[in-house]
Order: structure tokens, then C-alpha cells, then sequence
């Protein structure tokens, strides 16, 4: 559990953050962006798989750029289910979602790193 919330606080941070450096991406209030993250894992875990299985011969075909365009169209999904979440087009969208991928690995490498250092003081 402690772990599932650790995600949505860090999912959380991230789309704070797309909303501040994307013009187009706009949220309401504190309660809207912890919701609005909520939404953003569950369309990330159901809908976005499927979306990268029916795409496959695009993204193939494209060379992995159309993966972005998946990636956008998840984070306009849940901003289309989340009252108070406002994303203005798909650009803005597949910058939303990169930015919030890379705020998410960049957390993840550090509690990897956190992680590891506490190993290695243990043992």
C-alpha cells in the first residue's frame, strides 16, 4: 500500500509539474491533480496496453515515434475523465506525458539509488 502511494504522490508531482511548463495543461485545484493522477495510473494500467497492442504496426512501422502519440492520447483520456483537468490539444498532451515520464523515472532512479546505498550500508 505504502508503495501505491508513493506512486500516486510522485505521479502527482509530475503532472503538478507538466501543468506549470505546458501552456496547454491546466488543473484545478490540489484535489483535482490527486485525482486526476488517480486516473492517470488506471488509464495508464487498462486502456494504454491495449492502445499499444492495437497500434503495434504503426509504432513499428514509424519506428517507436508513434508511441508518443499513444502516450498522448492516455494522458488526453484521463484528462477527458477528470473534471478540473484541461489539456488543449495533443501536443500538449504528448509534452504532458513526457514530461511526466521523466519526472517518474528520474524519482525512481533516486529511490533506486537510496535503495542501493542502504543495502550497501546493511551488508
Amino acid at each position: 500500500m505504502a508503495r501505491f502511494l508513493l506512486h500516486l504522490l510522485v505521479t502527482a508531482v509530475a503532472l503538478g509539474a507538466a501543468a506549470r511548463l505546458v501552456p496547454g495543461i491546466h488543473i484545478a485545484s490540489g484535489p483535482v491533480l490527486v485525482f486526476a493522477a488517480l486516473v492517470l495510473g488506471f488509464v495508464n494500467a487498462v486502456v494504454r496496453p491495449v492502445l499499444v497492442v492495437l497500434t503495434l504496426p504503426l509504432t513499428v512501422l514509424t519506428l517507436g515515434i508513434f508511441y508518443f502519440i499513444v502516450n498522448g492520447a492516455a494522458f488526453g483520456l484521463a484528462a477527458w475523465l477528470v473534471p478540473g483537468f484541461t489539456v488543449a490539444s495533443l501536443g500538449s498532451a504528448i509534452l504532458g506525458s513526457v514530461i511526466v515520464a521523466l519526472v517518474s523515472w528520474a524519482f525512481s532512479g533516486l529511490m533506486r539509488a537510496a535503495a542501493s546505498d542502504e543495502a550497501s550500508r546493511r551488508g
